[in-house]
């Protein structure tokens, strides 16, 4: 089981769309395949040695004791059931899910909300035509959506990546 953890005004909350198998045991979100992993560290939104990411008791307490505390990370799945294909979730427990991640959003008010695929973007807007890149934000958060993952060239990923922390890190400084 993963523990999603979240926190007030967190820099970026990465939401996904549900667990694969491999991760739910783990209890470390995108353990499965660690690309996400990489892809964090190589755009400078954590700083950890690839070993550490590699090895699973390593990541699982960079996830536990760092991603929230030192990061100012969050993240979190519409439907926290594992499955192996999408296909598998039910249409109820996807808008459960939609419903949840609003009121956390609401409540903890992340300077970046980062979906992660369309699927997961799709999912929580209840629409099926998106672009990559900014969206409407919603409240004072600011909307992204990323590539998945594990699909295509890591160079866009991370280049997403570093978008989304400096847009997390801008101060906006208002005269009067």
């Amino acid at each position: 089981m993963i523990a999603y953890k979240t926190s007030k005004s967190a820099k970026i909350l990465f939401v996904g769309i549900n667990p694969h198998p491999g991760s739910y045991r783990r209890g470390v979100p995108f353990s499965n395949n660690k690309m996400f992993w990489y892809l964090l560290n190589r755009s400078g939104l954590i700083a950890e040695a690839d070993r550490d990411l590699k090895d699973d008791r390593s990541l699982k307490r960079i996830y536990e004791r760092k991603f929230l505390t030192k990061y100012s990370l969050n993240f979190l799945n519409l439907v926290d059931r594992a499955t192996v294909d999408v296909t598998q979730l039910k249409s109820g427990e996807k808008r459960a899910g939609a419903k949840k991640i609003l009121k956390i959003i609401q409540a903890c008010k992340p300077k970046v909300i980062c979906f992660i695929g369309k699927i997961a973007f799709n999912t929580f807007y209840g629409n099926r035509k998106c672009e990559w890149g900014w969206h409407a934000g919603i409240n004072s958060s600011k909307v992204y959506l990323m590539h998945f993952p594990i699909r295509g060239p890591a160079e866009i990923r991370i280049r997403e990546l570093r978008e989304v922390k400096e847009a997390s890190e801008d101060q906006v400084i208002r005269l009067e």
